[in-house]
């Protein structure tokens, strides 16, 4: 296994405890949270689908990124001090939660993109 590959799986099953936790203290789901769970079962048993699914649900994160980027910039242009992110009464500063979901991001589409993991998702299937 790759080890490009082997990182994202685990940030995937870092997700998957905290879709998990969230799931059950909120008591809703998503799709951004729980759709991780067919994306790691699927890499885990080198599914025929799992690097088109794993490129969708990067495609959605991206997406999802972008909307919620746009809409902090429109929001900060009209009122800069109403923005921010409080997670459980915690207030967590913007520079360094958008510098950490790009590189997540980042990583996401360096390990799916990649030539290695291709060959190694589509060898077995063969």
């Amino acid at each position: 296994m790759p080890k490009r590959l082997m990182l994202l799986i685990a940030l995937y099953c870092l997700c998957c405890i905290a879709a998990l936790l969230r799931a059950v203290m909120t008591q809703s789901f998503d799709l951004f949270t729980l759709g991780v769970f067919p994306v790691l079962i699927g890499i885990l048993m080198r599914t025929p689908w799992s690097s088109l699914m794993l490129k969708i649900y990067i495609g959605m994160q991206t997406l999802g990124f972008c909307a919620l980027a746009t809409t902090a910039l429109i929001a900060y242009r009209i009122t800069p001090e109403d923005v921010r992110v409080v997670i459980s009464g915690h207030n967590i500063p913007i520079l360094p939660l958008t510098v950490s979901m790009i590189v997540i991001l980042l990583i996401q589409y360096w390990a799916a993109f990649s030539k290695v993991t291709s060959q190694y998702l589509t060898r077995q299937t063969q």
